[in-house]
């Protein structure tokens, strides 16, 4: 397996993971500071919009650099 082939396998698992744990510690922070079902929506739509500007900017990309 070549650096590139590693690569291109790893780095969306690992993106995934972090994004698993940061929703980890979302749900924790939430659920220590009695945030609720509304603040502990608005923390996860944070969260949401954060994920989704990554996703939209590699879709970008990848779409000029065609």
């Amino acid at each position: 397996m070549s650096y590139q082939e590693f690569e291109a396998l790893a780095m969306p698992l690992m993106i995934f993971a972090l994004v698993a744990f940061m929703g980890y510690i979302v749900w924790d922070l939430a659920k220590k500071s009695k945030a609720g079902r509304y603040g502990t929506a608005v923390l996860f739509t944070g969260l949401g919009l954060g994920v989704m500007g990554f996703v939209i900017k590699a879709v970008l990309i990848g779409q000029l650099d065609v």
